[in-house]
């Protein structure tokens, strides 16, 4: 009798683990279904072959949602990137000469249109690239978002230094520092500038050296700027007198010597200052003579001219003796 009730308890036992694995097998399969209006959850099994045939429909979904690469890329697109791109190359080479031209024929204007140069280059190469990524290859907005912040990632680790330039150009055009045509001094540099890149200002020196300066040490610099977009600019001419000069004279000759330079700019006032100083144990006056030039290409031209004048005008007068000048 015993064995006979433990062979039953046995029975049952094996039933119910049985049961609770084909439970375990099934439950991912379940649906699981919350009526609105009750409490109750039922459970419904669902047909494994019809589960199957759910799950190969959501993956070919998934896998038509996916771009195909030929689709984005094909020889026609290529072709036509290419023929967009070669144009904007041309439109740009020859809208900056033409522009380049223009300035040159016209001082007051000259900064002004030069200024326009890079706005209109950027302007120019942005629009090729929309033409060319929504009318030409039209990526779905999710791919271009992926796309974009992967670039964005792999070059912000791989070009810290360039976008570091590019964005100081960037900065430059809408902060305007100084623009195309100014002269400035950064650092040990002091030239015209003739280009405005997005990674670097190029400037021509007085010793007509081009120097290129990277954007970004511009925006972490201090730069003068000599003009600031206007086409004339102070010049400053500087001359070593004995202690003993009449200042009065002096002064009058240096005030006609600049009006009577054929690169003044007369709106603007002329000013003669004195300073004494002490070189080589000997007790000078320094004389600043500040004129403004019309052309600020003439600058070292009209500060040549203002001493050259001065010093003979000075001599011919007998205002100075040749050996206080030794």
């Amino acid at each position: 009798m015993k064995r006979l009730i433990i062979l039953y308890f046995l029975l049952i036992a094996f039933g119910i683990s049985g049961f609770a694995q084909e439970e375990n097998d099934t439950v991912s399969r379940a649906l699981v279904v919350v009526p609105v209006d009750s409490v109750e959850v039922k459970i419904v099994k669902a047909d494994s072959s019809e589960l199957d045939q759910v799950e190969r429909d959501v993956v070919e979904g998934v896998k038509d949602d996916l771009p195909q690469i030929s689709k984005i890329i094909s020889l026609g697109k290529v072709f036509w990137t290419i023929i967009f791109i070669l144009i904007g190359f041309v439109f740009v080479r020859f809208l900056g000469s033409i522009l380049e031209k223009l300035a040159e024929k016209s001082t007051n204007y000259r900064i002004t249109i030069k200024g326009l140069i890079p706005v209109v280059k950027i302007s120019i190469w942005l629009f090729v690239i929309f033409i060319v990524i929504a009318g030409i290859f039209r990526p779905k907005i999710a791919t271009v978002l992926a796309v974009t912040a992967s670039i964005g990632i792999a070059v912000g680790f791989a070009a810290q230094d360039i976008l570091k330039n590019v964005f100081g150009g960037i900065m430059i055009l809408f902060d305007r520092p100084f623009q195309v045509g100014d002269k400035i001094e950064a650092g040990e540099y002091y030239g015209e500038v003739v280009e405005i890149g997005l990674r670097s200002t190029r400037i021509v020196t007085p010793d007509d050296s081009l120097v290129s300066i990277p954007n970004g040490e511009l925006m972490n610099k201090s730069v003068s700027n000599s003009n600031s977009g206007a086409a004339d600019c102070q010049v400053v001419a500087e001359i070593y007198l004995p202690i003993t000069v009449d200042t009065e004279s002096v002064r009058q000759i240096a005030i006609e010597a600049a009006q009577v330079s054929r690169f003044i700019y007369l709106n603007k006032p002329i000013v003669v200052l004195f300073f004494n100083e002490v070189k080589e144990r000997r007790s000078y006056l320094k004389m600043r003579l500040k004129a403004y030039v019309s052309d600020i290409r003439n600058e070292f031209a009209f500060k040549s001219d203002m001493t050259e004048i001065v010093m003979r005008e000075l001599l011919r007068n007998k205002l100075v003796d040749p050996d206080d000048l030794k």
